[in-house]
């Protein structure tokens, strides 16, 4: 859960003391297996508190599923061109692991970060569609993910699927593949190298976070089963031999455990964050390809406005009677290019400003991320090499007797 709070020139609740500032904060929680085989689905509450006049009560609980939250995301997706909408946890589609108690809990915990980063943003916290993911029923959440307006016509998998693909067209579109009219402009360019570079470089790192979860777990299993088997063999022995044998065996399985909890540390505190970066990027990618298209937009409308003042030049020097519907057009392409040339310039300002937000929040999450990884392998070093050290005294007595 996080707790976000208004500027204090923001509206002041009547529900609070004068002396305490705006806030929202939400949380997800209690995630619940509803239904049975593939019509099965995880059901969340959602517990949004705030002293926010525009929402209904101090404290509201909500039930919402996971299509719920994509339909959060397009929605927003949709309406803030420019801004980085945060990204969904993928959506598992192997039965084995949808329900399993590790997955249900790492997407809870994506789903908490998703909502919130929404709540914290200065432009999304705003929006009337998180109003209502915070505070509808579940009858009128499911009537709006249904309304039959534009894409939201689309099934919540056919939703997903429009989504990655605009971020899938980003190399076609921005790289040049497509070959469209680009900007020229050396700080955007040198912005989406990166981009491109640092999803490349995040994907390496989480693939081998992943492979230290891996060696984690096996590690530890390995050390149970060879503490069981030692313990065994100590009580065939007997005498002082047997009981260094059961010791060994004993701190064995003892180190088993913190090392699967120190892989389910590492998974849940720095695996999953560089892979939720990962999604971020992409999600960013997503935006870099909204903003090609309405430059392209832009430079089309441009264009047709400069033919079309060729046309209305040469009819109006031979007075054709279809002047008055050309300069009708003419006019109405006039409109477009403006409102075209509104929308890019809306972008590239919200982009200017995400673009040193995303920078500040990832230099936050990462410093926490790593931090986090170096204190969890500094506890289990030193937990190995206490419990090692511990029994030399005895080992050494033996070896030497």
């Amino acid at each position: 859960m996080i707790t976000t709070q208004r500027s204090p020139g923001g509206l002041q609740s009547p529900r609070s003391p004068s002396s305490q500032p705006p806030f929202l904060s939400v949380s997800v929680t209690d995630p619940a297996k509803m239904g049975n085989g593939v019509q099965a689905y995880i059901s969340y509450k959602v517990i949004t508190k705030t002293n926010l006049p525009e929402y209904q009560g101090s404290e509201k609980i909500v039930i919402r599923r996971y299509t719920d939250f994509v339909w959060l995301r397009d929605r927003l997706f949709d309406k803030y061109k420019g801004v980085f909408i945060p990204p969904l946890p993928e959506k598992s589609t192997v039965e084995k692991f949808r329900f399993s108690a590790e997955f249900i809990e790492m997407r809870r915990q994506a789903l908490d970060t998703f909502v919130n980063r929404i709540a914290l943003h200065h432009e999304l916290q705003q929006s009337e569609d998180l109003r209502t993911f915070l505070e509808a029923d579940e009858q009128t959440m499911e009537r709006a993910r249904s309304q039959d307006t534009g894409i939201f016509k689309k099934k919540p998998s056919d939703l997903m699927q429009i989504f990655w693909g605009v971020q899938s067209k980003v190399t076609d579109v921005v790289l040049g593949k497509e070959k469209p009219v680009e900007e020229s402009n050396p700080e955007y360019e040198k912005f989406k190298n990166y981009i491109f570079e640092l999803e490349d470089h995040l994907a390496e790192a989480q693939k081998h976070a992943y492979r230290l979860v891996k060696r984690h777990r096996e590690l530890g299993q390995s050390l149970a089963d060879f503490g069981k088997a030692i313990k065994l063999l100590g009580a065939c022995e007997g005498d002082a031999l047997g009981t260094a044998f059961s010791e060994v065996g004993a701190k064995s399985e003892m180190l088993s455990i913190k090392l699967q909890r120190e892989a389910q540390h590492l998974l849940m505190n720095f695996e999953e964050p560089l892979k939720d970066y990962v999604r971020s990027v992409q999600s960013i990618k997503g935006t870099i390809a909204e903003r090609a298209n309405a430059f392209k937009q832009q430079c089309e409308l441009a264009e047709t406005i400069k033919l079309k003042e060729i046309d209305l030049n040469k009819m109006r020097l031979i007075r054709s009677e279809k002047l008055y519907d050309a300069e009708r057009e003419y006019e109405e392409l006039k409109g477009n290019s403006l409102e075209a040339t509104r929308r890019f310039e809306t972008i590239v300002r919200l982009m200017s400003e995400e673009i040193v937000r995303f920078q500040e929040q990832k230099t936050q999450d990462m410093g926490r991320a790593f931090h986090e990884f170096a204190k969890g392998q500094a506890r289990l070093a030193n937990a190995i090499a206490d419990a090692w050290r511990s029994l030399l005294p005895k080992l050494e007595s033996l070896s030497v007797s």
